[in-house]
């Protein structure tokens, strides 16, 4: 007896059980992937920003009065650092930073200024700005000891204060 007639059967039944079984690995594995939310638009981060506290090293921060050694000192490096694409009260290649602390979290905020290349990528409300602005914020490098203080200076920066109107 020759094996020659059972080789080609045997040959089918094989390439069958392959395929059958690479189906059901592709079905196993369809049924347990779970799909990533959509990221959130621009829009809706902006009706959402009390719960963006963007991407970074800072994840709270506690803010009592305001301390105003702090706020010179982060007028200081904001006139060092900043000034070339911010003003307080108006724009420029940035937004105007009068404001800002009722529109974003401290922690945005400061997290905006210590990692903006990465918030550039990820973060809705950012991602919003750059479209708006065409530009990406430059990385100063500055320290989380002078990023608070900038943060303490914008606290100071209110509509009703601005020398322009």
């Amino acid at each position: 007896m020759t094996l020659r007639p059972l080789i080609l059967p045997l040959l089918c039944l094989f390439l069958l059980a392959c395929g059958s079984s690479q189906s059901k690995i592709d079905q196993i594995k369809a049924n347990n992937v779970t799909a990533k939310p959509e990221p959130m638009t621009y829009e809706e981060a902006l009706k959402d920003w009390r719960n963006n506290y963007g991407v970074g090293p800072i994840k709270s921060i506690e803010l009592g009065e305001i301390d105003e050694t702090l706020v010179a000192s982060g007028f200081d490096a904001f006139d060092l650092k900043c000034t070339a694409c911010h003003a307080p009260y108006k724009e420029k290649i940035g937004p105007a930073m009068v404001g800002i602390t009722e529109r974003r979290r401290p922690e945005w905020i400061m997290n905006m200024i210590l990692n903006p290349t990465e918030m550039a990528k990820t973060d809705p409300i950012c991602l919003g700005l750059l479209a708006q602005y065409n530009a990406v914020m430059a990385d100063q490098r500055l320290s989380e000891d002078q990023t608070r203080a900038i943060l303490e200076y914008f606290r100071t920066l209110k509509l009703e204060n601005n020398p322009n109107q």
